[in-house]
Parts: structure tokens; sequence; C-alpha cells
């Protein structure tokens, strides 16, 4: 077979999970936004270099920009084979994609190809991949979801962890979103991706499913945070089998204070957050909270916040959101140790 060969993109979904490396040849900005699931970013040219050759293009003209692109090309393509393949065998068969045109793509898949390699270029780049995800993601997932119900620090973030550490399949939405799904639920240092990143993200774990076996998923609103559940998705799970966790409202308050320690010893930062409530309880009772807060009594803050802020959100939106759960199955945790954890995963995971 000649190589490189180019494959469209029906072909490459087909196959992605049989190349050695899915290399993006796109700019780091452009790779930091999305790009297909376990790529490697070898940019041909990276974000100055293509600011400087686009603006050349269009101020002197295309074949003095070419030349220039050229030499930053050839330069970069060098530097990824030193530093990255050199080792690689003759067997070894990568990927290769840019955005569309081919050209970034094209010029990488040629050397390697040259060298002997078996390499293949996506037809139409990152832009085909991301209308085949839309695609797939408009459609109504082909899966039993079980969706884990409860109110806020029932342990549903723990009850998914622990569900997946003994092998079932789980869809942890917050995960793939970097955050808890609430006024609170910013993970410091740790920003949420991209709206196209995380649908790519959640494309990925449906497409490895197992059909025949349930999937695990919680309760999610249609937004985590910044970012929107896809909609055959969302109503895929509104519509599915619930279980609805019972904790204890003094663990729950004791969860949260574990699960949120970030904020638990950050007043300020808490205090900040509270702010958002404002509009829903009023400036005397934000006031009153940051109070607690900046005083350090958090677990007064915590089960008053659960009392009077999440529980009635939780309680007024779950039966109207969740069709089946009027007859969810009843899991009671007697306390929040591991062994109960893990005791309530083996039950669902046994079915």
């Amino acid at each position: 077979m000649k190589y490189p060969e180019i494959l469209s993109i029906e072909d490459v979904l087909a196959r992605l999970d049989d190349f050695d490396t899915i290399i993006d040849a796109r700019s780091p900005a452009e790779y930091a936004l999305d790009h297909l699931p376990n790529a490697i970013n070898c940019p041909v040219l990276d974000d100055q270099q293509r600011i400087t050759v686009g603006t050349m293009y269009k101020q002197v003209g295309s074949f003095e920009a070419k030349k220039v692109g050229a030499a930053m090309v050839s330069k970069n393509i060098g530097h990824h084979i030193e530093t990255l393949w050199l080792d690689k065998p003759r067997t070894w068969k990568p990927l290769v994609y840019c955005w569309r045109g081919g050209n970034r793509s094209g010029s990488m898949a040629t050397v390697l190809a040259k060298i002997g390699w078996p390499i293949v270029q996506l037809d139409g780049g990152y832009k085909a991949f991301r209308t085949a995800i839309n695609a797939d993601l408009e459609k109504t997932p082909d899966l039993d979801f079980r969706v884990i119900c409860g109110t806020t620090g029932s342990g549903k973030t723990r009850l998914l962890d622990t569900l997946e550490s003994i092998g079932a399949q789980v869809l942890d939405l917050e995960q793939l979103a970097a955050h808890r799904g609430s006024v609170l639920g910013n993970i410091p240092c740790q920003p949420q991706p991209s709206q196209k990143a995380f649908e790519t993200s959640i494309w990925d774990r449906l497409r490895r499913f197992d059909r025949s076996l349930p999937v695990f998923v919680e309760s999610e609103s249609r937004k985590v945070g910044s970012l929107r559940v896809p909609g055959a998705l969302m109503e895929r799970m509104r519509a599915s089998p619930c279980v609805a966790m019972q904790v204890a409202r003094a663990d729950r308050v004791k969860l949260l204070i574990e699960d949120y320690q970030h904020f638990a010893c950050n007043a300020p930062a808490l205090n900040a957050q509270l702010e958002y409530l404002v509009q829903l309880h009023g400036r005397q009772r934000i006031e009153s909270w940051q109070r607690m807060a900046t005083a350090g009594d958090m677990p007064q803050l915590v089960d008053e916040l659960l009392v009077d802020h999440y529980d009635p959100a939780y309680l007024k939106s779950i039966d109207r959101n969740f069709v089946q759960y009027d007859k969810a199955l009843q899991l009671e945790l007697p306390d929040i140790t591991h062994d109960s954890f893990l005791a309530a995963a083996r039950k669902l995971h046994a079915g």
C-alpha cells in the first residue's frame, strides 16, 4: 500500500483504537480547545509562527509566506522526529490530522511516509471529526442508564467512584466537566474544559461502553458549571430508572466539609461564591452565612445551606425532571465510611 494513506472520518473512527499514536499537527491553542481522544500535540507551526505566516500571506504574498512557512515546518517536523520518534520501529502506525485542508498534516505525513512508516492522514481533519461527533451526540444513546439520585451531600460522586473501582460502567459528567455541579462546584486550579472538549470526552466514554451492561450516571441538570450536557443524552438519562440514595443529614454535612475543604479553609473564596445566592435568599441571609464562614462555623453553615438552599431546590426538580424517580430503588447508607459505599456499589453492580 502507498503511504501516506488518506482515510475518511468514517474509516478513521472505525479504526481509532488501532493507531499507535494520534498526532495533532495543529497549533497548541487549537489543540487546547479540543482534539481527538488521546492525541498528542506536535505542531508543524506553533501559535506565533502561524500568526507570522498568516500575516505575511496577507501583507506580502503567498509565495514569500510559503517559503518562510516551509522553513518553519521543516524545522518543527525534524524536532518532533528527533525528540519523539527516533526509537519507533518500522511497524509504528500513526494517524495525523490538522484543521481541515490537510496542508499541515500533509507535510508531516509526507515526511513520515518517506521514512517508511505506514502513516495515515485524516481527510477533512479535525473539522470532519467535529461534524461526526455532533451527529453522534444528536442521537439518543442506546445504553441502559441507571441514574444515581440523592440530595446534595449524599455521596453520589463517591458512589460512582466506588462503582468504577469494582468494574462497573460509569459516566461521571462532573469529572469530565471539572465541576461539582453547584454554585460551589468550581474545582481550585482546574478550569473547566471547552464545550467541545467536554463533548468529545462524553463521546469517547459512550463509545466504549458495553451495550449489554448498565451505565451508572448522576442525576445532573442540563448544565454542569458552564458546560451543557448534550440534549439527547440528557433526555435518555431523564427517562431512565433511578436509584435514590438516603444518607443522614449529619453525615451529609460531614461529607460536604470533607469534599469542599478548599472552601472550608478559605472563607474569602467561599464568601465570594455565596454572593451568587443573594437574589435567591436576600442580602441579610447571605451576610449571616458569610459571617459563619468567616468564623469557621462550617457545620452550621453547611447544615443551613442544605436545609434552606440545596434540599428545596432538589426536591422541587427531581420528580419533574426524572420521570422514573417515583419508582426509584431505595439505597440507604448507614454512614459514609468506605465500607458502606463499597457495600452499596456491590449491591448495585450485582443487579
